[in-house]
């Protein structure tokens, strides 16, 4: 009975989520921080080379994702830093909503000629400096506004409105500009901050407020030395670090892999952008959807391995001629599974950061989270020529297991809620 009552709590708890406005109002913001990086990512490359940029200063517009590699370093400065609207973080959101709107509209007036280049890298620039100091508002924000029973539900429609806005400004716009032109897309993209703005406005406070910290140089480290202080810091610094190492090993050289294999453009292109999104999102909605229900650890247990021996139908695909029902197997698979252990995984980062410290200290494990991801595409690519594709899928099962055992050490396999850090 006591069992049967602790279900139909879960399974209120997860309606109850599903229906907050606290939830929505994240999710929602989570549009306004993928519309800059589908734009800054794809569109403007893609742009500039349809205008006649030359490829290597195309290629150097890539560059210009720095900013939310390198966001840590000026996180500190909304901690303690709050600005006179909206509260502490809803005011840093809407100061850069507004600054991502007139950055927006001013690329609606260049970038139809080459002489044009550097004013549109600049522009781009800014874009990715705002959208980057948005994101560590946004994020900061979910970490003191969400409840505990929230923050799988809210992950899963993170990522996916997340995604949606990076399709629209990413995919979307390039189709449209393609048949109208550039500067209708671009105010059209600008004109989405407008509704952002309103959800900004409108979206609740978190119902305690951490108080601002006192000088810079405690911003700074502060929220560092808290994260030291933790028992076991270390081990759960490295956990964050390689959870996700077999799937990045596996997935850094793909496009290659099936290539060498002998697939289609087709073939790829429905197996990585169409069937991997679809499952990815799916998964990640999954994987948030199960801390709720079954608990974090179990969560974090149940992506862990799924993601790692998802990697078998990569070294059953190795070992055979091309095979469209194959690829879509096992692209399927792995997606789904690289999902979910990306959606219990994002629960933990929320669980992990102190309200107090939110923006400087989920901005540092959310870059320690993809750090193994930078270098993943040159040691894949020595180990691929080294040893071939079998072998390295092999290998890419192995590199998930010490992932696991860090996992063991804070979250033993069985213990449904693993402790952590009070998240106050």
């Amino acid at each position: 009975m006591a069992e049967a009552e602790r279900g139909v709590g879960r399974l209120g708890s997860l309606l109850q989520a599903m229906g907050s406005w606290r939830t929505a109002a994240v999710a929602l913001l989570s549009f306004s921080s993928g519309l800059p990086l589908g734009l800054v990512w794809i569109a403007i490359p893609d742009w500039m080379r349809s205008v006649g940029i030359d490829i290597r200063l195309v290629g150097l517009l890539t560059l210009i994702q720095a900013p939310w590699t390198f966001k840590v370093f000026w996180a500190p400065l909304l901690e303690r830093y709050s600005l006179p609207w909206l509260g502490r973080r809803r005011g840093w959101t809407a100061l850069m909503q507004v600054t991502l709107l007139v950055l927006s509209l001013s690329l609606a007036s260049v970038g139809q000629h080459p002489n044009t280049l550097w004013v549109v890298m600049a522009l781009a620039l800014a874009i990715a400096c705002a959208s980057a100091t948005q994101d560590l508002a946004i994020d900061a924000y979910a970490v003191e506004v969400l409840h505990p029973t929230e923050q799988g539900v809210a992950v899963g429609a993170r990522t996916a409105v997340y995604r949606a806005a990076m399709y629209i400004s990413g995919g979307l716009s390039i189709t449209l500009a393609g048949r109208y032109s550039w500067p209708l897309v671009n105010i059209s993209l600008a004109l989405f901050y407008v509704p952002l703005l309103w959800v900004t406005w409108k979206a609740p406070e978190p119902e305690t407020h951490a108080s601002t910290l006192p000088s810079l140089r405690d911003a700074v480290w502060e929220p560092l030395l808290d994260v030291f202080r933790r028992p076991r810091a270390l081990e759960i610094l490295a956990f964050v670090c390689l959870y996700k190492l077999a799937d990045n090993l596996a997935g850094a050289l793909l496009r290659p892999f099936l290539i060498d294999l002998g697939y289609s453009e087709f073939d790829r292109g429905v197996g990585l952008a169409t069937i991997g999104l679809v499952t990815t999102l799916g998964g990640t909605f999954l994987g948030g959807l199960l801390t709720t229900v079954a608990g974090l650890g179990h969560s974090l247990w149940i992506g862990g391995f799924l993601q790692i021996v998802s990697n078998l139908g990569y070294i059953r695909l190795a070992g055979s001629a091309p095979n469209r029902a194959l690829l879509t197997a096992a692209m399927a698979f792995e997606n789904l599974t690289q999902g979910m252990g990306t959606g219990a995984f994002s629960v933990l980062l929320l669980r992990l950061t102190q309200k107090r410290f939110s923006a400087t200290q989920y901005a540092l494990f959310s870059s320690l989270f993809v750090l193994p991801r930078l270098g993943s595409g040159p040691l894949s690519g020595f180990l691929v020529s080294a040893i071939g594709w079998k072998a390295f899928f092999w290998l890419t099962i192995v590199a998930g297991i010490p992932g696991l055992l860090l996992l063991h050490r804070f979250a033993p396999l069985g213990v449904r809620e693993p402790t952590l850090a009070e998240n106050a």
